[in-house]
């Protein structure tokens, strides 16, 4: 009798475990999606569950390995999109490298001043990216309509790498969970 409660425990304790984990990793995506580093709360929690359970091969290498590889292709894409977009569009290179540093100031700044979860954050952190792109080409002696061409191209660059970035999150979280839940 008390191998049967035994079993029941841990067969609970690991459903309970699979749940914290899918809900660290969803935790992850949100945080993505706020600008801050959530893919590697993701890359973290798989591997702590990987190593926790290695003797079952919960989480094989190839997941692990797939889980890294997306957050590392998640960082290339929504650093090199925003400075691409403004380069792209005829920025400088001051330009560009301000638009990065506009977009994390931006997406600061605009997820208390635009109230809604999410939008506030994506679009504060486009619009930094354009005023820092348009900061750096008059900076550079560019006239108005240039700098702000630039900008534009910094803006929706900036965007379309952080949505690239939430959906690579996104895949993460069903590798991720996909990996501990059908080992």
């Amino acid at each position: 009798m008390l191998g049967v409660i035994w079993t029941a425990l841990e067969i609970t304790g690991y459903a309970l475990a699979l749940v914290a984990f899918m809900l660290v990793c969803a935790l992850g995506v949100v945080l993505t999606a706020l600008q801050l580093p959530g893919t590697w709360l993701i890359v973290l929690a798989t591997g702590l569950v990987a190593w926790w359970r290695w003797d079952q091969q919960t989480i094989g290498w190839y997941a692990l390995a797939a889980v890294l590889g997306l957050a590392i292709l998640g960082e290339v894409l929504e650093f090199i999109a925003g400075a691409l977009g403004a380069r792209t569009a005829g920025a400088s290179k001051r330009a560009a490298a301000i638009a990065i540093v506009g977009g994390v100031i931006g997406a600061i700044a605009g997820t208390p001043l635009i109230p809604i979860p999410i939008v506030g954050t994506l679009v504060g952190a486009a619009i930094g990216a354009g005023l820092g792109s348009v900061l750096g080409d008059k900076w550079a002696g560019r006239q108005w309509g240039e700098a702000l061409k630039g900008g534009q191209g910094a803006a929706i660059g900036k965007l379309g790498g952080s949505v690239a970035k939430l959906t690579v999150a996104v895949l993460m979280w069903f590798v991720a969970v996909g990996a501990a839940v059908l080992p």
